[in-house]
């Protein structure tokens, strides 16, 4: 841990004011297990739970039974996969507007007690405002902004210093969704050169130090172009197994198993802020 310690120590020295986080939100703000069972995406729920129209659930299978398996297949040609996770998503879109995508409908998804926030989780949130540290949450979620933003206003932490860089819809004044926002964010172009496109770049443009935190070996990109100074990269490994532990270890410094809680998140946080343990000054 000699190398995360430097990190930490470099981060301290900057305090506060130099430091911003890059989180995704899906099992990793959030579990990844409730009761035992794996939590579901958004439009997972959606589908899963008859919010929308009665044949949604089967053409969202179908898109997914076309582009799912791409979109796993790790020697499918990069650019070309980049391309068709866009027009998945487009698709998708369109359909879920065609199917009468409503702000009730996330709203009541958000609040099924499905997404649950893991522990500690909250507590981070709440001392990244208390110490004005901008939280940037990324996410390629189907519904991004729209949802997120609705289960952070459901534990009141709807917060002037989160940033949601995430896909969202255009709506009616009957709220219902009638268009998209551009770009569309997916898993393949989630890195952060989009993020000179959003508002939350003037908030961490200034702030060189990152903490970032994801569950997928793909949110480390999320960082990419970003003049970053120190960088410290956690990663939930929600269901280990030794070659994924592996694989992990190569891509992020710190690794948090078992869709375990926000404690050792919340230390470095304290370290950063306090300049605690000597890590300024040492």
């Amino acid at each position: 841990m000699q190398k995360v310690d430097q990190i930490i120590k470099k981060m301290a020295a900057g305090g506060a004011a130099k430091l911003h986080i890059l989180a995704d939100f899906d099992r990793t703000l959030t579990l990844a297990f409730v009761n035992g069972v794996a939590t579901p995406s958004i439009t997972a729920i959606l589908r899963d739970h008859n919010y929308l129209t009665p044949d949604y659930p089967a053409k969202a299978k179908a898109l997914y039974a076309h582009y799912g398996a791409i979109e796993k297949d790790p020697k499918f040609p990069k650019e070309k996969k980049k391309e068709l996770m866009n027009e998945w998503w487009r698709a998708h879109f369109d359909l879920l507007m065609k199917s009468g995508l409503s702000k009730n409908d996330i709203a009541q998804a958000m609040a099924s007690g499905i997404v649950q926030f893991r522990p500690g989780a909250l507590e981070f949130i709440d001392t990244l405002h208390k110490h004005d540290i901008p939280l940037v949450i990324m996410s390629a979620s189907g519904i991004g902004e729209e949802s997120i933003s609705a289960r952070l206003k459901q534990e009141n932490r709807h917060l002037k210093n989160i940033h949601i860089i995430g896909n969202a819809f255009i709506w009616d004044e009957n709220d219902k969704a009638i268009g998209f926002r551009e770009p569309i964010i997916t898993g393949m172009n989630k890195d952060k050169t989009m993020i000179q496109s959003f508002p939350a770049f003037e908030a961490v443009k200034d702030r060189p130090n990152v903490i970032l935190l994801g569950d997928n070996l793909g949110d480390v990109g999320m960082v990419e172009g970003f003049p970053f100074q120190n960088l410290l990269k956690i990663g939930f490994l929600n269901e280990p197994t030794p070659e994924a532990a592996e694989e992990y270890a190569k891509h992020f410094d710190v690794i948090i198993p078992d869709d375990g809680p926000f404690d050792y998140v919340n230390e470095v946080l304290k370290k950063v802020i306090d300049n605690a343990d000597g890590y300024a000054r040492g």
